[in-house]
């Protein structure tokens, strides 16, 4: 019989019916998708499944926007390598520049 082990076990963690812990699936998806997928996975298996459902929306919506974000970027960034290989005069610094891409503020 184990024992009970809040930190590494929790109870939670293992009642699902089908007996396969949300980890198993999540640690193949993005940090966002997965913390909603858990979530979910875990809902009716603790005290507040609302709670927990409207965590799992919150995770989808930031995953939306970073997706809408990295596509915007995407298409900045093929908008400029496109111009870029036009114009001779832009030089390799500045076409490397257009390949790194800005999300936010912050290199990606």
């Amino acid at each position: 019989m184990t024992t009970h082990d809040p930190v590494n076990n929790p109870k939670h963690y293992t009642q699902h019916p089908s007996g396969i812990e949300a980890i198993q699936i999540t640690e193949h998806m993005s940090f966002c998708l997965g913390n909603a997928v858990k979530y979910v996975w875990r809902a009716d298996l603790k005290n507040d499944a609302i709670e927990d459902l409207r965590k799992a929306v919150w995770y989808i919506e930031r995953e939306i926007d970073r997706r809408k974000r990295l596509t915007a970027a995407q298409y900045q960034q093929s908008e400029y390598q496109s111009s870029s290989a036009a114009d001779p005069q832009l030089g390799p610094g500045r076409q490397l520049f257009g390949t790194m891409g800005v999300l936010g503020g912050r290199p990606v």
